[in-house]
């Protein structure tokens, strides 16, 4: 569907770190630029850059009904949202059996249910523009995980699933689906971004590498936002756009050498699991491709 109004961009979590960079880099392409976060009063350093342009709403992602409220009053101001970027979420760093049932409660209803909200709020309007895309923000955390870092690697490969799924369901109504998996970018995520769990010497051997590799990495990591947000649209506006773009060298090295680890795992083991069907069944169930 030919568009003829401005590129729109909505943003979750734009406070701070990649959805800043994010919101920035749209406005230096020219760009209209729905700016969310838990509190609005963090955008207005973004709403100054282009007033005009910018749309500051406070958008809490695990408040029922929040995040269609946002898409309307986006909708209503912009004529459409071309983009939406599922950025806002946290990290917790602690082994399985330190991080609470609470803790890991409240993660997935940031780092998945919010996205989930997100998405949904916003799909009625990209269907009816036969366009768009959602761009859901995991991490190499997405792919595979750590000691210490279960729970947000579980809320990642949560939000990988669904996008999987859901990029098959909406290729036919033109919208794209993106799954980001950036390495350590210079963001605060490492920082006011983790929740440390309570630790227990058990887990020190396992776990403790991990909680120091956290306090170590924070404001020294490599990757820069704003070239993370370039590399996504190049992505976006590509014929061939990846389900998965990995961002960082870091996190391309981690993803391929899992691969391969998987891989070789299937190969290993293949005779023993394909020697499990019953004996003279047929199935009239066509195969999922």
């Amino acid at each position: 569907m030919a568009q003829s109004r401005p590129t729109t961009w909505f943003i979750t979590g734009a406070s701070s770190g990649f959805g800043h960079a994010f919101a920035s880099y749209a406005l230096a392409q020219g760009y209209n630029v729905v700016a969310t976060a838990r509190n609005p009063a963090k955008l207005a350093e973004l709403s100054a850059q282009a007033p005009h342009r910018v749309l500051a709403l406070s958008l809490d992602v695990d408040q029922p009904g929040a995040a269609d409220k946002a898409v309307k009053e986006a909708v209503a101001r912009f004529g459409g949202i071309d983009v939406v970027i599922n950025n806002a979420g946290y990290s917790i760093v602690g082994s399985v059996e330190e991080t609470p049932e609470k803790e890991l409660r409240a993660l997935m209803e940031t780092n998945f249910f919010g996205a989930v909200a997100v998405t949904r709020a916003a799909l009625p309007t990209l269907r009816a523009q036969g366009s768009g895309a959602i761009v859901n923000i995991s991490s190499l955390g997405g792919q595979l995980s750590y000691p210490g870092f279960g729970a947000y690697s579980a809320s990642k490969f949560a939000l990988e699933g669904m996008s999987e799924a859901l990029a098959l369901e909406v290729a036919p109504f033109g919208i794209k689906v993106m799954i980001v998996e950036p390495g350590n970018f210079r963001t605060n995520l490492l920082g006011g971004g983790t929740r440390a769990m309570p630790s227990m010497p058990e887990y020190q051997a396992t776990v403790g590498g991990t909680r120091e590799f956290a306090k170590q990495m924070h404001g020294s990591q490599l990757g820069d936002p704003l070239k993370a947000a370039a590399a996504i649209e190049l992505a976006l506006k590509s014929a061939s756009t990846p389900l998965r773009l990995q961002l960082g060298d870091d996190a391309v090295a981690a993803v391929r050498d899992h691969a391969r680890k998987l891989l070789a795992d299937l190969e290993r083991w293949e005779s023993v699991a394909v020697d499990t069907k019953l004996e003279g069944a047929t199935s009239s169930a066509k195969p999922l491709s």
